[in-house]
């Protein structure tokens, strides 16, 4: 990756049907048959919790290549109080360019961003091995517990980073997640006749 040959900025409403189609393409059969990211992403861009200043593209030789999102959220601390935080995503890099830094990238940029507008911590689900190198740990490092999830289960999946150090210092609570992320299937299968048809796989690692 030549660090010269991207650039990120602010989505424009004239690319918001490109990046659908770029996170259904990225997304279509990793973590189920077919996806929901491209609906999801087009449903929380109305959200009151969506964050404008943190709705990034990647493009590479004029071609959007990359996207990452932020919505507000909260953790309902364990005396009483409520900790207002981020989460992330979808984020994601076109699938032929995957592996090739421009994740990072994207990543740490959409991180120094939401540091700069002074939001304290980010909590989301997702792969250590790769957002680790970006600064994330399992949110269980700081005390906090994913909403609904029984005590005892595996926990590995739900990472935090705190943007000021020492934010969620002394806090301990639930984490939850935004309810505009909650979408129903058959609204999705109807938003995605609009797409070119794609073939939904069963295949071994989904997660649904």
């Amino acid at each position: 990756m030549n660090t010269n040959d991207y650039t990120i900025r602010l989505e424009r409403s004239e690319d918001y049907r490109n990046v659908e189609n770029l996170v259904r393409e990225s997304f279509w059969n990793v973590y189920r048959p077919g996806c929901t990211e491209h609906y999801v992403i087009h449903m929380l861009r109305d959200d009151p919790a969506f964050i404008k200043e943190l709705d990034l593209v990647m493009e590479r030789n004029g071609r959007l290549i990359g996207q990452n999102m932020f919505m507000k959220t909260i953790i309902d601390a364990d005396d009483g109080k409520i900790i207002p935080v981020l989460t992330m995503g979808p984020i994601c890099i076109t699938p032929e360019l995957k592996r090739k830094g421009y994740g990072k990238a994207l990543l740490d940029y959409s991180l120094e961003k939401a540091a700069g507008l002074g939001f304290g911590a980010v909590l989301f689900e997702g792969n250590i091995g790769f957002y680790g190198k970006s600064g994330f740990t399992y949110a269980r490092e700081f005390d906090i517990r994913y909403h609904d999830l029984p005590e005892g289960s595996d926990d590995s999946f739900f990472l935090c980073k705190e943007l000021i150090s020492g934010y969620l210092n002394g806090i301990t609570g639930v984490y939850r997640t935004p309810q505009g992320y909650y979408v129903d299937d058959s609204d999705v299968e109807e938003f995605d006749k609009g797409f070119p048809p794609k073939v939904k796989l069963k295949l071994q690692g989904q997660l649904f």
